[in-house]
């Protein structure tokens, strides 16, 4: 697990590592940007039809705030995943290249219809599961940690199965997924509490897809096997 994340870090100054967090980081933003800009407009539409056009700039803007910022925090993992999942194929091909050569000559490119299938289904997942989580979420606010350790659990699961999806188009057949996924239950939740872990990290977490896909990339080809 540890060796993974050694090894994940050590590959970002790759030239395809960078150009890939350049592409993913700006489409993540620019999409909650639209999300944000189109929250204070409908706020807007809401507050005059309700006639409070004095104030309804003010109001309209404060919530679209408010709205904008939970929704980062509860929604950027999803969102992140989503969007690092058209790129994925960019990142395993170059882990296997620098680490892995023979893996990286027997792979089979995903195409990017079944990057954009595995990224939804994962958008759709981590939306529904932290939405479900979301009143135990707030009632664990008043532990101080409740929370955290919750969202870590939650995705935790949710990345395990998503990040292993991830790579695994490259290489196992989609009939033998179920038993490959049993086989790797174990390495795979190592990766994924790693994963969720980084999520929660201001800054870190703009690395978090990137590294996350690598260390998936690692696992798959049994870079995990070693805590070294």
């Amino acid at each position: 697990m540890f060796r993974a994340l050694l090894l994940s870090i050590g590959q970002l100054a790759d030239p395809a590592f960078l150009k890939v967090l350049a592409k993913s980081v700006a489409l993540t933003v620019i999409l909650f940007l639209i999300f944000g800009i189109a929250t204070y407009w409908a706020l807007l539409g809401l507050f005059a039809w309700l006639g409070w056009t004095e104030s309804g700039g003010l109001a309209a803007a404060a919530s679209a705030a408010i709205i904008a910022f939970a929704s980062f925090w509860l929604l950027f993992r999803a969102v992140a995943m989503g969007v690092i999942s058209l790129f994925t194929d960019e990142i395993v091909d170059a882990v296997e290249r620098k680490h892995y050569p023979d893996k990286a000559m027997a792979a089979q490119p995903a195409s990017y219809g079944a990057q954009i299938r595995v990224g939804l289904a994962s958008i759709g997942r981590a939306i529904g599961w932290n939405l479900l989580a979301a009143p135990l979420y707030i009632l664990l606010l008043v532990t101080g940690i409740g929370t955290i350790m919750l969202f870590l659990a939650v995705n935790a699961l949710l990345l395990a199965h998503d990040l292993g999806e991830l790579v695994a188009i490259r290489h196992v057949p989609r009939n033998r997924w179920r038993d490959w996924k049993r086989e790797t239950r174990g390495r795979r939740m190592q990766i994924g509490l790693v994963a969720a872990g980084l999520f929660v990290i201001p800054v870190v977490n703009l690395f978090a897809p990137l590294l996350s896909a690598a260390m998936a990339a690692h696992m798959l080809h049994g870079g995990t096997n070693d805590d070294a």
